[in-house]
């Protein structure tokens, strides 16, 4: 937000600097992030001067020019001059060499030494298009007798420069969306640093007397999202430019003067930070009714967009037809133009949410809705409309014609709450002066009705949405006290857990940093996406019911948190496959969001993927193919290999899937617990993202992993001493027999000697039975103390060889 350094000045008499100003308002948290000097004429009129013409004659080969002698103060200048009106003892308007002025902002040129018909011109006899301050080429300007020679034309003429500030203003500070609000915290400021006794006081306003006959009745039908409306008519305006005083000020907040009318309206909001909305009164047509819209009713905006509504908005309408969207955008027909002759000015105050979602559901971010979503005050509803009133009768003339209407509904009220002094201390950190408390919350208009001692009971203003509780009261007075002025002390005493506890960041680090060395790359989606994936391709494993969906969502596309990251990966992997990179490995850390029944559940997560080739182009790789492209074992070695990094290789079971969101694949267990579940893509959801090669992705229950590691306990075990022994199985199974059901039953067989089960050839096709397909299995033997026997070796393979073929069906083949 735009505010002027000099607009500024009107309220609070002050000496400071802008850049000393504006380090006053970052300390109260009104942050600064710029500061721009705003030149009252390009160039600041610099090197011209009053001058005293003492000479004119005739110049010697032109009969329109003029050879003048004028003196600037220090010295005397020839200057030959062609306006018709210069004379000698005429106090003029001096360019001295090397000026540069600006006519018009993008024409520049600068005075130098010239020789006119061969006469020596030092300066420039100036007129007012020449300066850049008025349109007028009759003549040179001509100065009162009275001028001091030598005077600055930048004096002269009152042309101070003023600086546009920029605030990074929070959502929370509606107080501070306009002048008065901004100068507020500036007055608390140096009231308590620098004992400056500074006021602050609105301009003195009062509704004139009713002389002009323009009733217009008033109806409010939506008495929910209308809070407070007041309105009155005017006859007799004059439509013209502004005055010269409104269109600097508004220019000086990066506003564009339109007419007088319109820049009253926005220098009223700006000064206020209430919007107000004038209407041509031909367009009221005596009625004007704050109601819903109607389903599919249009509404052509000021931006000449035809607006289809949906039927929530609020809206201004006469009898007959919507001439605006309340608290957002005007109609493009209801307001004042050129020929108007009689108004009607608004001044409400419409529900933030209302405004909000109106806003949103059709793009729209203006000055209005800026303000009303935030919260404008209440209290100067009526207050800026007489302002409003006043201010025109000034500028544009008129005649109030109606008496004012005031409506007033759900008004937001003061709040009255208790703060404890002993729980400021505490929570600022060092000790403040009750009676500084008690001074700085007045200038900040909270104050204080009961004093109980440690407690005091006050009163917040009800313009101060955001300071609802004792701690947002604290904050005020800190905020003003200066953050940087609390202590910092020089002991502290921190309480340290026995037990050890899990460092999240540390293991997301980690494991990220695993995985860029593999060769993946971290992503990062936005947790909003379209509601759409869900209801067309949730493959019955998501439900729309269990949806978060935002009240106000900026578009279609993000109307609802994510309840998968799939969808966010699959987005990444079609955009980079029509850019021509088509073998990826990605993966992303983020949280997904559910709801049920029993509330809202929010899981971080690791999602995993592969796609496209294994290996880039290069001499050393084999010729692209089928088999060339990355596959389901590739990233399963990659995610068994970050679970036993975290500490999982020896409770971690295998499981069958049953997540549609998946083809075909597993799911990894941890003490019961579904901790991971991999596989690949449906062709349905490919197709539906255009992806051509298969996608490979895992899953991780990230908050599961971070709950188990503390179960985690790293066991040191020193080398073994004799060697190992290997054996090796030739199993015909049924087609539906897994390597891990193998596995598992293998390993209980012997848990003492049996150290590894491994899978290294892998059979299916001719010469087998229907249903059926050959494992070959690698068998791992050992003693850390001594070399196994023979006896012991065949004791331990024939009873795997019994608990597969009982378990598993497995057939011992020849």
């Amino acid at each position: 937000m735009k505010v002027s350094y000099n607009w500024l000045k009107k309220y609070i008499q002050t000496d400071l600097s802008p850049e000393e100003l504006g380090k006053v308002l970052t300390d109260t948290g009104l942050e600064v992030e710029s500061i721009e000097k705003i030149e009252a004429i390009q160039g600041g009129l610099q090197g011209v001067v009053v001058g005293h013409v003492h000479a004119c004659e005739k110049h010697p080969d032109a009969d329109k020019l003029n050879v003048t002698t004028v003196s600037i103060g220090t010295e005397e200048l020839q200057i030959v001059c062609g306006a018709p009106n210069v004379a000698a003892g005429q106090k003029v308007v001096v360019a001295t060499v090397g000026t540069t002025l600006y006519p018009k902002p993008d024409e520049a040129f600068q005075i130098k030494k010239a020789k006119i018909r061969g006469v020596e011109s030092f300066g420039m006899l100036c007129a007012e298009d020449e300066l850049g301050i008025g349109h007028s080429h009759a003549g040179i300007i001509v100065l009162p007798e009275d001028t001091p020679v030598g005077l600055a034309a930048s004096s002269y003429f009152d042309l101070s420069d003023d600086y546009q500030i920029e605030i990074g203003l929070t959502p929370n500070r509606a107080d501070a969306m306009g002048h008065i609000g901004v100068a507020r915290d500036i007055k608390a400021a140096l009231n308590y640093h620098q004992k400056a006794g500074l006021t602050l006081t609105l301009p003195t306003v009062q509704m004139p007397a009713v002389t002009g006959n323009l009733p217009i009745s008033v109806e409010i039908d939506n008495q929910t999202d209308c809070l407070r409306y007041c309105g009155v008519s005017m006859t007799d305006v004059n439509v013209a430019p502004s005055p010269e005083w409104l269109q600097k000020a508004l220019r000086s907040v990066g506003l564009n003067p339109i007419n007088n009318l319109v820049d009253i309206s926005n220098f009223v909001m700006r000064e206020l930070g209430t919007p107000l909305h004038i209407f041509d009164a031909k367009s009221v047509n005596g009625k004007v009714v704050v109601r819903t819209a109607k389903a599919g009713e249009e509404l052509e905006t000021l931006d000449n967009v035809q607006r289809k509504l949906q039927g929530s908005e609020l809206l201004i309408a006469n009898a007959t037809e919507a001439m605006c969207i309340a608290g957002v955008f005007g109609g493009a027909h209801s307001g004042v133009n050129e020929q108007t002759t009689s108004i009607f000015i608004e001044s409400a105050l419409f529900d933030a949410v209302s405004v909000r979602k109106t806003a949103r559901i059709h793009g729209l971010n203006t000055d209005a809705s800026f303000r009303f979503e935030r919260g404008v005050d209440p209290t100067l509803t009526m207050y800026a409309l007489e302002r409003c009133v006043q201010l025109i009768q000034e500028v544009a003339g008129g005649q109030v014609a109606m008496p004012t209407f005031d409506w007033k509904g759900a008004i937001p009220q003061e709040k009255t709450i208790s703060i404890s002094l002993n729980r400021v201390n505490q929570l600022i950190g060092c000790q403040i002066d009750k009676s500084d408390v008690i001074s700085i919350l007045k200038d900040l208009d909270i104050h204080v009705t009961n004093d109980n001692g440690d407690t005091l009971d006050i009163q917040i203003p009800a313009y101060r949405v955001d300071v609802t509780r004792e701690a947002d009261v604290i904050e005020e007075v800190l905020r003003i006290f200066g953050f940087n002025l609390v202590p910092i002390p020089e002991k502290w005493n921190l309480s340290l857990p026995i037990a050890p506890k899990i460092n999240k960041d540390h293991w997301q680090r980690t494991m990220s940093e695993s995985l860029v060395g593999k060769g993946y790359s971290e992503v990062m989606n936005n947790s909003l996406t379209k509601s759409a994936y869900v209801a067309n391709l949730g493959m019955n494993q998501l439900k729309e019911e269990h949806q978060v969906r935002m009240l106000n969502p900026l578009s279609q596309d993000l109307d609802v948190m994510r309840q998968s990251l799939l969808y966010g990966l699959l987005e990444n992997i079609a955009h980079n496959q029509n850019r021509q990179s088509p073998n990826l490995r990605l993966f992303e850390f983020g949280k997904t969001y559910a709801k049920y029944t029993s509330g809202y559940v929010e899981t971080q997560q690791l999602i995993i993927c592969t796609t496209g080739q294994r290996h880039s182009d290069n001499w050393l790789s084999p010729e692209k193919g089928k088999d060339t492209l990355t596959s389901y074992f590739d990233l399963k070695g990659v995610l068994v290999g970050l679970l036993e990094r975290l500490g999982f290789s020896s409770s971690l079971q295998e499981k069958a899937l049953s997540n549609q969101l998946f083809e075909d694949g597993q799911a990894f267990e941890v003490h019961k617990k579904t901790m991971a579940e991999i596989g690949w893509a449906p062709a349905e959801l490919l197709n539906a993202f255009g992806i051509k090669n298969p996608v490979y992705y895992a899953v991780v229950n990230w908050d599961l992993v971070m709950d188990l590691l503390t179960r985690v306990k790293i066991e040191y075990s020193e080398l073994p001493k004799a060697f190992a022994t290997r054996r090796d199985f030739s199993l015909l199974i049924d087609q539906q027999v897994s390597f891990a059901s193998l596995r598992s039953v293998a390993l209980q067989a012997d848990r003492k000697i049996l150290k590894s089960v491994g899978l290294f050839d892998v059979y299916e096709g001719k010469n087998l039975d229907k249903g059926k397909k050959s494992y070959a299995l690698s068998f791992i033997l050992q003693d850390g103390d001594r070399t196994l026997t023979d006896q012991e070796i065949e004791a331990c393979m024939t009873k795997i060889q019994a608990n597969l073929e009982k378990e598993c069906g497995a057939i011992l083949r020849n």
